[in-house]
This record gives C-alpha cells, sequence and structure tokens, in this order.
C-alpha cells in the first residue's frame, strides 16, 4: 500500500522565506559591523541556520523517511571529516 507523506503548505513556503529573507538581512547587516573577532563566527552560525531551514523544507527532509534523514546526517558527517583533514594541515 501506498504510504501518506505530509507536505508542507504554502503557508509554510512562505514562512520559510520570510525567514530566510530576515537572515539574509541579517548577514547583510553583521557584514557592515565590526564585531571584532565573531565576525566570522556570526556569519558561519547564520549561513547554518539558513542551510539548515533550506535541507529542512526545501529539500522535504522534514518529511522524508529516517532513511532520508540518514543520508542527509551521512553528508554531514563526511562534510565535518573533510573539514577535520583540511585544518590538520595547519
Amino acid at each position: 500500500m501506498a504510504e501518506h507523506h505530509n507536505s508542507p503548505t504554502i503557508g509554510v513556503y512562505i514562512a520559510v522565506f520570510l525567514a530566510l529573507m530576515v537572515l539574509t538581512a541579517l548577514t547583510v547587516w553583521v557584514a557592515f559591523h565590526d564585531l571584532e573577532p565573531f565576525n566570522n563566527v556570526v556569519a558561519i552560525g547564520i549561513a547554518v541556520i539558513k542551510a539548515t531551514i533550506v535541507i529542512l523544507f526545501f529539500m522535504h527532509v522534514k518529511y522524508a523517511t529516517r532513511l532520508t534523514w540518514l543520508v542527509a546526517g551521512a553528508g554531514f558527517l563526511f562534510l565535518l571529516i573533510l573539514f577535520a583533514f583540511t585544518l590538520a594541515d595547519y
């Protein structure tokens, strides 16, 4: 039998769009202010939040099966491994 998958409504897409626009405006605001050593930390933090929103809603991971969650998590694991090998050179 076919499984019924939940899918986001138009309202969810509008809310996600508005959240991404607010976070983009926040990114621009942070870029023009001197936060001294925290500029990169704040910018990367905002980027991680935006990437998470895109992955969860636009890639439909939030409404997918556990296997999709596993594959998305494995992607992050390999990204962390690549960062670790890159930073090991320093």
